[in-house]
């Protein structure tokens, strides 16, 4: 119970020091819940350009934005049939087909959202805010705090601290995992071939370098410092997206993101 206090003050003092100063750049979570928004999507299909500009549409306050997490995970299996995504990784399509097996989907698809790890088939509605208040209303059960220490043209270096605070949680710390990932946006691609072909197609919270899963320790707390790639050129609106996930079910008990502050 004492490691717990002294935990949380910690993260408080964390929280503390960067309203203080603003030069720093890092962030932390509150006391609810923040909102998970996975979109498995990729250039190569025809069905996804509308679910791409939704979720840009997410983090321009045209949707329920606050304590809302955003990113994409471009995926390749579409490469084949005419036109090869400049943003797909192959891990990014690994990581789809894995929840799919946790969550016992019988295939993949895309446009694919997931809300705080579980499938989201109503994001063509206009019932998203309604959809995801009780998550927000729900209280924190991990916290994470990250810290932007460096930038240079490999891509941004970051700490992240992340621990358990949910009583189940802790008691089995070894089925979570932190997962983090650079993001960028304003992204503009002209699609010459296959199904989009003809088609200009914008893109926001595109996910490049990425870390994870990540086991917590033993006692609930997890520690790390690494680097996360971005692309060449950059893009605008780059941040880092971290998360706390349930292995065996999915499930997202808290995320955060990052924006990168002005240099």
């Amino acid at each position: 119970m004492r490691r717990v206090k002294v935990l949380a003050a910690l993260f408080g003092l964390l929280a503390a020091s960067a309203a203080a100063n603003g030069s720093e750049c890092r962030a932390t979570t509150g006391a609810q819940t923040n909102v998970l928004v996975e979109l498995f999507t990729s250039e190569g299909c025809n069905s996804c350009p509308p679910a791409d500009r939704w979720l840009s549409a997410l983090a321009r306050g045209t949707a329920g934005s606050a304590g809302v997490v955003p990113v994409a995970w471009h995926v390749d299996y579409w490469d084949d049939i005419g036109w090869k995504d400049r943003f797909a990784r192959a891990e990014f399509s690994a990581r789809q087909r894995q929840l799919a097996v946790v969550r016992r989907d019988r295939f993949v698809y895309t446009p694919q959202v997931l809300v705080q790890g579980m499938d989201y088939g109503g994001w063509a509605r206009r019932d998203f805010d309604a959809a995801v208040a009780p998550i927000r209303a729900r209280p924190a059960r991990a916290q994470i705090f990250l810290s932007l220490v460096g930038r240079s043209e490999a891509g941004l270096e970051v700490e992240a601290q992340a621990r358990l605070v949910d009583a189940a949680a802790r008691a089995n710390p070894r089925e979570y995992a932190l997962v983090l990932a650079a993001t960028a946006s304003g992204f503009s691609t002209a699609v010459r071939a296959g199904e989009n072909a003809g088609r200009r197609l914008e893109h926001d919270h595109v996910a490049f370098g990425w870390r994870g899963p990540i086991a917590f320790k033993q006692d609930g707390d997890l520690t790390l410092r690494g680097r996360l790639a971005l692309p060449s050129p950059p893009g605008g609106g780059d941040g880092v997206v971290a998360f706390v996930q349930h292995m065996r079910t999915g499930k997202v008990l808290q995320a955060l993101r990052l924006p990168v502050c002005p240099s």
